[in-house]
Formats: C-alpha cells, sequence, structure tokens
C-alpha cells in the first residue's frame, strides 16, 4: 500500500514537471513569434516611411545674373560715389554734378519707368548704377578751366568706370569719366549733343536743385543700408525736380530712390528683385 501510493505521487511529480516544460516551451514559442512579427512590421514600415534626411543650408543663397554682375563690379571698384563725385566736380572749375553712373552694371536695363521722372538733363535716360563699395578715397582730378580736357589719365587695364555729368552755371555739360580702381580721370570733355534749350533746362533744374546729391544719397541709405551706385538729376512731371539715387544692398539687390531735390523726401521707392 505504501510502494503503491510512493508511485503515484512519483507519477504526479513527472507529470507536474512535463506540464511546466510544454508550458515553458510554448511560452518560448509565442515570445519568438511575436519578436519576428514585429521586427517584420518594423521592416515594412521603413519602407514606406523614408528616414527623415538632415541637410544643411547652403552658405550663400542663390545669385541671379544681375546680382553676380553687381557683385563682380563691386569686388573691383574702389572708388566710392563720394570720391567720384569730388573728382568730377574737380575736374570742371564751378560745375555741379547732374549725374554719376558706375559703367558696365544694368547698363542694358535703363531705369524701370517712374512715374516722377521723365529723362535726365542730357534728353537721355540715365543708366541704372551698380554698387560701389567703400574704398580708399580717390584724388580728385586737376581743375580745368575750358572744360575740354583731354585725357589725362590711363586706367592701365580694363575695370570699372565711373561716368559723370557736371554741368556749369549756363548748363553746359561736360562728360567726365573716372577710373573707379585707382580715382584717376581718363576723360573729360564737353557734351557735343547739346543745343541752347538743352543747356537752359539744364541750368533751370540745377537752379531748382536746392538740396545736393549727396545730400539725396544720405537720405537713401538711411531708408535702405547699403551703397550708392548711381544718382541723377531728373524731371518730376513739371513738378520740380527730383535725385534719383540707386542704392545697392549686402543682397545685391538694387533698390531706385526718388528724393526731391527741394527738402529731401522720399516720393518714389522701387527694388528691383533680379
Amino acid at each position: 500500500m505504501n510502494s503503491a501510493s510512493s508511485r503515484s505521487r512519483t507519477l504526479k511529480a513527472v507529470g507536474a514537471l512535463s506540464l511546466a516544460a510544454a508550458t515553458a516551451l510554448l511560452m518560448t514559442g509565442c515570445g519568438q513569434s511575436s519578436d519576428s512579427a514585429s521586427s517584420a512590421a518594423t521592416s515594412e514600415a521603413a519602407k514606406v516611411v523614408p528616414q527623415k534626411q538632415t541637410t544643411s543650408p547652403s552658405a550663400t543663397a542663390q545669385l541671379t545674373e544681375d546680382q553676380q554682375e553687381r557683385k563682380r563690379v563691386l569686388d573691383a571698384t574702389k572708388v566710392t560715389f563720394d570720391d567720384a563725385a569730388t573728382t568730377a566736380t574737380g575736374e570742371v572749375a564751378g560745375s555741379k554734378l547732374v549725374d554719376l553712373d558706375l559703367e558696365g552694371v544694368d547698363d542694358d536695363d535703363n531705369q524701370s519707368p517712374s512715374p516722377t521722372a521723365t529723362g535726365s538733363p542730357t534728353g537721355s535716360p540715365s543708366p541704372t548704377g551698380s554698387p560701389s563699395p567703400t574704398g580708399s578715397p580717390s584724388p580728385t582730378g586737376s581743375p580745368s578751366p575750358t572744360g575740354t580736357g583731354s585725357p589725362s589719365a590711363s586706367p592701365g587695364a580694363d575695370g570699372p568706370v565711373w561716368v559723370a555729368e557736371v554741368a556749369e552755371k549756363d548748363g553746359t555739360i561736360h562728360t567726365v569719366r573716372i577710373n573707379a580702381v585707382d580715382g584717376k580721370v581718363i576723360e573729360a570733355r564737353v557734351d557735343a549733343d547739346q543745343d541752347a534749350d538743352d543747356k537752359k533746362q539744364t541750368a533751370d533744374w540745377l537752379a531748382q536743385a536746392t538740396q545736393t546729391p549727396q545730400q539725396a544719397a544720405k537720405v537713401a541709405t538711411e531708408k535702405k543700408k547699403g551703397t550708392v551706385t548711381s544718382v541723377s538729376l531728373e524731371d518730376n512731371e513739371g513738378n520740380g525736380v527730383i535725385w534719383q539715387v540707386d542704392v545697392v544692398g549686402s543682397d545685391w539687390k538694387k533698390t531706385t530712390f526718388d528724393v526731391d531735390a527741394k527738402n529731401d523726401t522720399i516720393v518714389r521707392e522701387e527694388t528691383d528683385e533680379d
């Protein structure tokens, strides 16, 4: 009786151990199946949703052709607007500046139509300007009593040129070309295309312009930080005259300001996005 009871207890113990082993095996199998399913799901999700790419922005923005050209001329130019203006008026005794422009930039794109500006004192549209950096002061040109001086200097190499128009008291226009690298006068000559009416108009405009081009340039650069690249005396549709000022900012975009030549008020402003 005791032997049978002992065998019964042994069988029960073996059965319990077998059951526990089977349960553990089953649980292990289920865990592996679950992990496999989870791994497969993750792999499929990766195929559908690509990993996020980390990119760094370009150090410099893409420039348009016009902006690249302005930058190219700017990098080569050493003579500022103020220095070029001083040189030009110094070349013709008693003259006043009516137009100053850095040649070679935006020349194919004349000033965009302005509701207030109709033309330059010489009767032809004034070309738009391009940037001139701040640079070392340039030497002023030697005065020419007659205003008909021959070229007094050679630029030495092709490079940017300031083209100025200065007028005597009677309105006679002189064109003065200035090397924008070393500040030397390349050429000074009388504009042969003027007639009596042209001279009278120029003299009248200068008489109305109680503010200097330098003052107008200051007003423009206070509104937009940048470099003055062109200044031109223009008619304000019969309502007096304006100084049209081009300013190029650090983004190489050009903004044109029409500044009233009597009170330094900005009457128009337009930015060229190209």
